[in-house]
């Protein structure tokens, strides 16, 4: 196990700030901080248990059928992901919706699939997950965090101020495109210094 693959993730392939990867769930979820930290985090745990799968049927999925296989492996760790969801966190479930069965779909986890856990042992393809995972969580959780702060005055639903001196714009769409513009030019500029 090579520990490099988990510190990719964080920093240098960081799948929000550098890749650019898992818009939609990005975008869509980050009305606050614990919706992000949550999708990430959700995110993260599919992304651990397909790698590590995948890991272990890669020579015995003909390349013709790897991609369907994989969406396959994938949509059970989802599947069972909702299911525990709505028996254990029912309202964790109904705030991310429709995110969560989207997580089959998400570009990070069939490109780390295809990229990483299809060429790697079991054990550097879990690294890779929760490095990848904790980055997309990371960037997430300070996306909601932010967008929180600044449009209700609260970060994980503490007062830090009096909502009435929030800006809507940011807790609504535009909000989350104006904070993800700027927290990936500050992380350009502060990453490649």
């Amino acid at each position: 196990m090579n520990p490099k693959y988990f510190f990719n993730g964080i920093l240098a392939e960081n799948p929000t700030f550098v890749l650019l990867l898992g818009m939609c769930p990005t975008l869509g979820t980050t009305g606050s901080a614990v919706t992000g930290m949550s999708m990430g985090l959700a995110t993260m745990g599919v992304l651990v248990c397909s790698n590590a799968a995948i890991s272990l049927i890669k020579n015995l999925v003909p390349a013709k059928v790897r991609i369907p296989a994989y969406i396959v492996v994938i949509a059970t760790f989802v599947t069972a992901l909702q299911m525990f969801m709505q028996a254990y966190l029912p309202a964790l479930d109904a705030m991310l919706g429709i995110f969560i069965p989207l997580i089959v779909v998400n570009c990070i986890l069939l490109g780390r699939a295809e990229a990483f856990a299809s060429r790697h042992n079991v054990g550097d393809s879990i690294l890779d997950g929760l490095g990848i995972g904790l980055g997309f969580t990371i960037a997430l959780t300070l996306l909601g965090s932010i967008r929180e702060l600044l449009g209700t005055g609260r970060i994980f639903g503490l007062e830090i101020y009096p909502e009435t001196y929030g800006s809507l714009v940011f807790v609504l769409a535009p909000g989350a495109f104006i904070v993800l513009g700027l927290l990936i030019a500050l992380f350009n500029r502060l990453y490649k210094r």
